[in-house]
C-alpha cells in the first residue's frame, strides 16, 4: 500500500439541534475530512473526530490539522506498507500523543487498502456480522419530563439502547423518571467524567434503575478511582475517555476499574489499536461497543465497519444520518431499520458508501493538499 497524496478539508456541518453534554454544547460541527490517494488512482476518505475545543481529549480540529500536516503525513506519504496494520507503529515511533489525527490517517490507510483489494472495509478488519444493533445518545435535557419524551420516542423508533447524558444535579431524578415511564427499556447513563469519587453516593443511587452501564463517571485519565467506584456499584462501569491504548485496557481489567469498554477508533489512534483492544477484551470476557463523536457519514462508515467485529456485543452509538444532519455528506445516507439495526455495507469495496464530493466542496472552509 502506497499513499501519495492527502487532502485536508475542514467543513462546517450544522446539527439539526444543539447537543449538550456535561462539558458543553455543540450546535455547528466543525469536521476535518481527509481524502487519500494512491499512485494508481484509488482514493478514499476518513474523518478526524476531534472537536474544536479540547473538551473531550487534548486534540482539537486545529491541533490535528497541524499535526497531520507537519508530522503525520510526512511519515506516510510515499512510504510503502505491506499491510495497514503497520501504519500505527510507524506513527507512534518517537511521537507522543495526537491520537485523533493519527487515527484519521491510519484509518484512511485501512480504507485505501480495502479499495485496492476490492473488499469491504468491514471484512478487511475481520468483521463477522452484516448488521449492528444501534443505540441513541440523548443530550442533557431541561427537565425530567423532556428527557422522558425523548427516550420514549427513541424506544418507539426501535433503538436497542438509550443513553442518557447526566451531570450533577441532572442525574438521579432524570434517570428515575425515564425508568418509571419505560420500565423495560435498555437504558444507560453517560457522565462524561462530570463526577468525583466524593459523589459516589449519588452514582450508587443509579443502581436502583437497572441500567446497562454507567459510562465514564469519573476523571477522563483515571483508573484507580474508577476501581474504587466499581466496587461500590452493582451497575457495570463502562470506560470511554480513560481507555486510550491496549495498555490502559489491560490496566482496567487488572484493577477492576470497569466491566465494559467503549472503543472509539478515533480516540485510541485508529483501527490497529482498536483491534488489539477488541481482541484483549474478548479474551477476558469484557464486552465492547462503538461510541460516536458526532461524525459525518464518513466517520460513521469507519465506525460501522469496526462494530461488525464479534466482541462488539453491546449496541453502538451508530444513529442514522437523519438523527443529526438535515443532509449528510454520503450517499446513501446511513439509516436504521424498524428493529434498531444499521446494515453493514458488504456489497461493495471500501467504505460502502459514496462520498458526496460536491456537497463537501460547498461546505469546505479551508483546504490543503499534501504530497504529490
Amino acid at each position: 500500500m502506497l499513499c501519495i497524496r492527502i487532502t485536508l478539508r475542514e467543513i462546517r456541518l450544522p446539527l439539526k439541534e444543539p447537543f449538550r453534554i456535561s462539558s458543553g454544547v455543540v450546535a455547528d460541527r466543525r469536521i476535518l475530512l481527509l481524502e487519500l490517494h494512491d499512485a494508481d488512482g484509488a482514493r478514499t476518505w476518513s474523518e478526524c473526530v476531534a472537536f474544536d475545543t479540547p473538551i473531550y481529549s487534548p486534540d482539537t480540529i486545529d491541533t490535528s490539522w497541524l499535526a497531520i500536516a507537519e508530522w503525520i503525513a510526512p511519515r506516510v506519504l510515499g512510504a510503502t506498507f505491506a499491510h495497514p496494520r503497520d501504519v500505527f507503529p510507524t506513527l507512534e515511533r518517537d511521537f507522543r500523543g495526537h491520537l485523533m489525527p493519527k487515527a484519521a490517517v491510519e484509518m484512511g490507510c485501512w480504507a485505501l487498502a480495502a479499495e485496492k483489494e476490492g473488499v469491504p472495509l468491514a471484512r478487511l478488519l475481520g468483521g463477522t456480522r452484516d448488521c449492528i444493533e444501534t443505540g441513541i445518545s440523548l443530550g442533557i435535557q431541561a427537565s425530567p419530563d423532556a428527557l422522558v419524551q425523548r427516550a420514549a420516542a427513541a424506544v418507539a423508533e426501535g433503538y436497542r439502547k438509550v443513553k442518557l447524558k447526566i451531570e450533577p444535579g441532572r442525574d438521579v431524578a432524570y434517570v428515575r423518571a425515564v425508568r418509571e415511564a419505560l420500565p423495560d427499556a435498555p437504558l444507560m447513563a453517560d457522565a462524561n467524567n462530570a463526577y468525583t469519587l466524593a459523589q459516589a453516593d449519588v452514582l450508587q443511587q443509579l443502581d436502583a434503575f437497572g441500567l446497562m452501564m454507567i459510562e465514564q463517571p469519573l476523571a477522563w485519565d483515571d483508573l484507580l478511582q474508577h476501581a474504587s467506584l466499581q466496587k461500590r456499584l452493582t451497575t457495570p462501569v463502562c470506560l470511554d475517555e480513560s481507555i486510550t491504548s491496549l495498555d490502559r485496557a489491560r490496566d482496567m481489567v487488572a484493577l477492576g476499574a470497569g466491566r465494559i469498554v467503549n472503543i472509539k477508533p478515533g480516540r485510541v489512534g485508529g483501527f490497529g489499536p482498536s483491534l488489539a483492544i477488541h481482541d484483549f477484551c474478548a479474551a477476558h470476557g469484557v464486552p465492547v461497543w462503538c461510541g460516536g463523536m458526532l461524525e459525518s457519514g464518513v466517520g460513521r462508515a469507519h465506525n460501522v465497519a469496526l462494530a461488525s467485529l464479534p466482541n462488539f456485543t453491546k449496541p453502538g452509538d451508530l444513529s442514522p444520518s437523519a438523527r443529526y444532519w438535515a443532509r449528510d455528506v454520503v450517499d446513501p445516507e446511513w439509516t436504521m431499520d424498524a428493529e434498531g439495526r444499521v446494515r453493514v455495507p458488504l456489497e461493495r469495496a471500501g467504505l460502502g458508501v459514496t462520498v458526496d464530493v460536491d456537497r463537501i466542496e460547498d461546505l469546505t472552509v479551508r483546504c490543503v493538499t499534501l504530497g504529490a
